[in-house]
């Protein structure tokens, strides 16, 4: 009993200081991103930066005004995303079409190093987690009405509007936003932590490895896999790096395994900061979940016919 309160005890610290660390972290993106992203949409040069986004974000049936969270999210990171979201205005669909987004294409660069680092060549991760997400929300967006409309800019934060005003509605918006990611951050890390104290995430990877299958994946790569869906490919990097270098894995595990993962993983966290703006954690899970399934198959399809010519001569 007292080994399992130690346990305990353990998790909970050790949760709250990743929880904290975490959320300083990423207040220290958040900020700065919802305060240029209010300069922007208030000195009237977000609507110059519409121009040039609108043609991609007219495929993916979303307004010119989507374009910065996109792509400020595929540079930085998904507390980014949500800084530019805490400003502009967008409507549920909008926001669910720009999660379902940047949950596939997000922090492109560091987590490309991470995969990279692992044996699989960055770029074509990166392009690979692009288009999946391009794909992926071009038929999100038909289960949708109306995502396609402008944002109306509010009236603090209209163009050269009156500057006090502005900071106000930036303070307001962009401090509620922390508050809600403080308590999703705290309660997942804490949960997370516990369950490495008390040796629960083996008992994970007994329950994954048989429906690895499911995910065309080999059952080799459980650790890895369990590593980078519950913790990301930041989080879990050291696991899934570590694993790597010990040669457990063929070269087709491996590309299998980093395109799931890119697709889809740090499924607890991700998802649940999104949820803090009110949207439908379904949405934020089974899209990229079917994407990362549906990749990793035609990958292997396409491999055994590429192989049978190959295997003729």
């Amino acid at each position: 009993m007292t080994s399992v309160q130690d346990s305990l005890r353990t998790g909970l610290v050790a949760g709250i200081r990743s929880g904290w660390r975490s959320f300083v972290w990423m207040a220290q993106i958040v900020i700065p991103i919802s305060v240029l992203v209010a300069a922007l949409q208030w000195s009237g040069l977000l609507d110059k930066l519409d121009v040039v986004l609108a043609p991609l974000m007219a495929l993916l049936r979303l307004p010119p005004e989507a374009g910065l969270p996109i792509v400020t999210g595929m540079l930085v990171n998904i507390y980014a995303v949500l800084g530019a979201m805490a400003v502009i205005p967008f409507t549920a669909g909008q926001m669910t079409l720009i999660a379902v987004f940047s949950l596939i294409a997000h922090n492109l660069i560091l987590e490309g190093i991470v995969q990279h680092r692992s044996g699989i060549n960055a770029l074509t991760m990166t392009l690979v987690r692009i288009a999946a997400a391009i794909v992926t929300v071009f038929f999100v967006s038909r289960f949708f009405s109306g995502t396609f409309e402008s944002v109306a800019t509010p009236a603090a934060m209209a163009p050269h509007g009156p500057l006090a005003e502005a900071l106000r509605s930036w303070g307001v918006n962009t401090g509620l936003l922390l508050v809600r990611v403080l308590a999703i951050i705290m309660l997942i890390m804490i949960a997370l932590e516990i369950s490495k104290a008390m040796g629960w995430i083996d008992a994970v990877n007994k329950v994954f490895r048989p429906m690895m299958k499911v995910f065309g994946l080999s059952e080799r790569a459980t650790t890895m896999f369990v590593a980078g869906l519950v913790f990301g490919l930041l989080y879990g990097g050291a696991v899934i790096i570590e694993e790597a270098r010990r040669g457990r894995l063929t070269r087709e595990d491996a590309e299998g395994l980093h395109v799931s993962l890119g697709i889809n993983h740090a499924v607890v966290e991700d998802p649940a900061l999104f949820a803090t703006l009110g949207l439908n954690l379904p949405w934020l899970l089974i899209p990229r979940l079917v994407t990362a399934i549906a990749a990793v198959h035609i990958l292997r399809g396409a491999r055994r016919i590429f192989a049978k010519p190959a295997q003729a001569v």
